[in-house]
């Protein structure tokens, strides 16, 4: 629900109304419409929102999304989950201990795929939190065979990859997003801050969301990005009729309506 300049189209961009909720190195980076900041405000008023993002904990933290500040927050795909803003140790441990016993080392992995890559399509490569690590590279001339070679690679070994424009993202299958989604639906229930059996309802346009759209009782995608590339459907997935900004104003809408109405089982 948020986007850069490039993502919404200068037309849109030129038209306005639109709020910057992220600066970097001084400069504004990312947007969202004042339509959706205000349906944003208006649904954590009345429902417990997630924010649920592959960012690490400091790259959220330079989002000043409207409606927080945020109880709850899941961040590194899945491997953090922030309260009141601070990571949960114990969540992480546990994550850790299912990596060390589910798939090869964090090590292993960046090793291996140093060995495949270089610096004539690699630009950057990074380890993020120490859970899983990303390249950034020029799509233009990176081997064509490279993604189906290293996501075979990665499935023996307990890792998944997948590509997001040009991000080439590694993952330990234990490190996912529905699993803290789960977790931070459970304490909610727990405290009394949502009905026993209520629905989860999701959002998400990569393939790291893939996982998380499918496990929740409703889900809902941009038509944009990469899962509507590859035509990722599932029988209780929603596709907006819009694209860029726009699409981010009717997932809002989406979830005002959706949080009002039972989800059927």
């Amino acid at each position: 629900m948020i986007y850069s300049r490039g993502a919404m189209g200068e037309d849109r961009f030129a038209a306005g109304g639109l709020l910057c909720v992220e600066y970097y190195e001084g400069a504004p980076l990312s947007y969202v419409s004042e339509s959706a900041a205000l349906g944003l405000r208006d649904l954590a008023a009345s429902h417990p929102v997630v924010p649920t993002t592959t960012r690490t904990p400091e790259q959220f933290r330079r989002i000043d999304l409207p409606g927080g500040p945020w109880p709850y927050a899941i961040t590194s795909n899945g491997g953090a989950i922030l309260v009141d803003g601070q990571a949960d140790a114990s969540w992480r441990r546990g994550i850790d201990a299912t990596v060390r016993s589910a798939s090869a080392s964090l090590d292993e992995v960046t090793a291996e795929l140093r060995r495949r890559i270089s610096t004539e399509w690699v630009s950057k490569f990074r380890i993020a939190e120490d859970l899983f690590c990303y390249l950034v590279v020029d799509v233009d001339v990176q081997p064509r065979d490279f993604m189906s070679e290293w996501s075979t690679w990665c499935i023996d070994h307990g890792w998944n990859a997948s590509q997001q424009g040009r991000k080439i993202y590694s993952m330990p299958d234990p490190v996912c997003k529905s699993r803290a989604v789960a977790e931070v639906h459970r304490r909610l229930t727990e405290a009394g801050l949502l009905a026993s059996g209520s629905p989860v309802l999701a959002a998400g346009d990569g393939a790291l969301d893939a996982e998380m759209l499918a496990s929740a009782d409703a889900a809902i995608r941009p038509r944009h990005g990469e899962l509507e590339s590859i035509g990722w459907q599932h029988p209780t997935l929603t596709i907006t009729e819009h694209t860029g900004i726009a699409a981010g104003e009717e997932i809002l809408d989406w979830f005002t309506r959706s949080a009002s109405v039972p989800v059927a089982s």
